[in-house]
């Protein structure tokens, strides 16, 4: 009897025992849904946004900028002169052509001005005294600064002068697309406006001519 109660004892306590052991090793569950799980100083969450554009946009432009050519008057103009403020009368223009077109043909020569060759300016001083107004003779680079600058659809007008190669080469406008000259290859020669010498031009100016020329 006293060994049956001594061996139920014994049993008992191998089972309290075993069921504290178990109780220690088995692993703590901690639920993410507890205060303790989440962090203590964490702000609010804030949901990004874009920054809302309030202010219209505005595009300021800078003026034109508006290149000065030179004087509005010849420097080497007559004195008490009345210029002709509408360009060349059409008997000034027709004289001018005539002039231009019996010397098509005649061959380039430096620093000649007729009537057998021309360079630029010569054949520019040449027929100009023929059309009926009178200079004195000078190069391409004298005529530039003595002249009046035109712009617009005037540089277009026949007799117009139109100045290239930095001033070194000079030939009279016929129309936008057209010009005479005294070409070193060609002699005095129609030529267009476009690819060699479109790259090549300096600008346009205009001898303008007394009243009394006619």
């Amino acid at each position: 009897m006293n060994f049956c109660k001594s061996l139920c004892f014994s049993v008992v306590c191998m089972l309290v025992f075993s069921a504290a052991a178990f109780s220690q090793q088995r692993p703590r569950i901690v639920s993410s849904t507890t205060a303790e799980s989440q962090p203590i100083n964490q702000p609010p969450a804030q949901t990004k946004k874009n920054p809302t554009l309030t202010n219209s946009i505005i595009i300021q432009t800078s003026p034109p900028l508006v290149k000065k050519t030179g004087s509005s008057q010849p420097l080497n103009a007559p004195a008490n002169a009345t210029f002709n403020k509408n360009y060349y009368t059409p008997g000034f223009s027709q004289k001018l052509l005539s002039a231009i077109q019996s010397r098509l043909g005649i061959p380039y020569i430096y620093g000649s001005t007729g009537p057998k060759s021309y360079d630029c300016s010569g054949l520019v001083w040449s027929v100009f005294k023929d059309a009926g107004y009178s200079y004195e003779r000078s190069s391409a680079r004298t005529l530039w600064q003595s002249s009046v600058p035109v712009e617009g659809d005037a540089r277009y007008k026949f007799g117009t002068l139109v100045f290239f190669n930095g001033l070194g080469h000079i030939g009279i406008v016929v129309d936008e697309n057209h010009f005479y000259h005294a070409s070193s290859s060609k002699g005095v020669t129609l030529s267009k406006l476009d690819g060699y010498w479109a790259k090549r031009i300096v600008g346009y100016r205009q001898l303008q001519t007394p009243e009394v020329q006619k």
